[in-house]
């Protein structure tokens, strides 16, 4: 993720009723910005701009997908899993878990490890 997380980011992202949309979208499969645009009755510049603040903060993965006619074009899948709000001590807090692919957490495990457990 090329952004840190702190509080107020994740409440500026999220608290965008399009970015919230746009996530729910991208959830359900791949989509181009186009089909976000369609689907949700915005204009594409819309979607470009909260495509770039999710994809910043690694909310949305970017893929590539290439047609029957060998065109390439960019479709966007919703990394978010789970984004949860503590309020605790005065202040806040928040943790955002994202999916990753399991290819992935593949690097996670070390050959010849094994747990404690």
């Amino acid at each position: 993720m090329s952004a840190d997380w702190d509080p107020q980011t994740v409440f500026d992202v999220l608290g965008d009723e399009e970015a919230r949309r746009l996530l729910a979208a991208a959830n359900l499969e791949p989509v181009s910005a186009q089909e976000l645009a369609d689907g949700l009755g915005v204009s594409e510049a819309t979607v470009y701009r909260r495509v770039d603040a999710c994809t910043e903060y690694g909310l949305l993965a970017e893929l590539t997908r290439v047609d029957d006619d060998g065109n390439h074009y960019t479709v966007y899948e919703t990394t978010l899993q789970r984004a949860c709000f503590e309020v605790e001590g005065g202040g806040y807090d928040v943790n955002v878990e994202l999916r990753r692919d399991p290819v992935d957490r593949l690097d996670e495990f070390e050959p010849g490890r094994e747990d404690d457990t």
